[in-house]
């Protein structure tokens, strides 16, 4: 009894984080372990208790009438500010310094399990806003969105700076720069529908110009923002083009040239 006990807490855990905050029926699960739905409550509540001891994520239960649970990775404070610090203590290295006070980070955001951990961040910044798509701009945004919209399960849009064919039918945006120059970013018309809620994810902002284009594209959806989450804020200007964002980190650059990585509090 023991060892099959010990099997179903495994095959549980393991089927609630492969779909994360997806709601699973208690019932079904009961069914398909041949044990009483309280047999799997209680289940459950050891899976939390172990989630909530790693400190990413803790199961939600729903006690209506059909019941049912879901993994929510809610990352706690200690858990984000030691994966982001050991973050920035990375990025800090003298060597990844690039010209125009940037930082070289792309080997970390396309590394899955750095970009699983990131995308589980900058989702628990945002499980109460219930985005139903989470908006993202080619090329470096598109890791740590795609792990958000995992975690948050719902699905990704991706905005592009050159049409696609295979996009199907497109809308496309013109916006400004801080240079002065006018770009324009195009998306599918198949991968938004409209009213709907969209939660933007970006992986640097300095003066906000690429959140401000995807702003105007939710905007030709007639959809709400719920939420603009950046994986690196850069603190110049202070003033962005976007009225509120929330960062996972923020560049600091003083005056000897030197690039400092802070870790931004999360929300209370």
């Amino acid at each position: 009894m023991r060892g099959q006990r010990t099997e179903r807490l495994v095959r549980l855990a393991a089927k609630f984080m492969l779909c994360p905050s997806k709601l699973i029926s208690l019932t079904d699960l009961a069914s398909k372990f041949n044990v009483s739905k309280t047999v799997i409550s209680d289940d459950v509540e050891v899976i939390n208790s172990a989630m909530g001891a790693e400190g990413f994520g803790q199961m939600q239960v729903d006690r209506g009438r059909s019941g049912g649970a879901r993994f929510v990775p809610i990352c706690t404070p200690e858990y984000r500010q030691t994966l982001l610090s050991e973050i920035a203590e990375k990025l800090t290295d003298p060597e990844r310094n690039l010209p125009g006070g940037l930082i070289y980070y792309s080997d970390l955001i396309f590394n899955p399990e750095t970009a699983l951990s990131l995308g589980y961040c900058m989702a628990s910044l945002f499980t109460d806003a219930e985005p139903d798509v989470v908006m993202t701009s080619e090329v470096k945004g598109i890791p740590i969105a795609m792990f958000a919209a995992y975690a948050l399960g719902v699905p990704l849009a991706v905005c592009r700076f050159r049409n696609r064919p295979s996009d199907g039918a497109a809308v496309g945006v013109h916006y400004p720069t801080a240079s002065g120059d006018v770009k324009t970013m195009y998306i599918g018309t198949r991968q938004m529908r409209r009213g709907c809620r969209v939660l933007i994810v970006d992986d640097f902002m300095r003066g906000g110009s690429t959140a401000s284009g995807m702003l105007l594209m939710a905007k030709q959806f007639d959809a709400e923002v719920a939420g603009i989450g950046v994986f690196i804020a850069y603190d110049e200007p202070k003033e962005k083009s976007v009225p509120n964002y929330h960062s996972l980190l923020t560049l600091k650059h003083n005056a000897e040239g030197q690039n400092r990585l802070v870790v931004t509090p999360g929300k209370e």
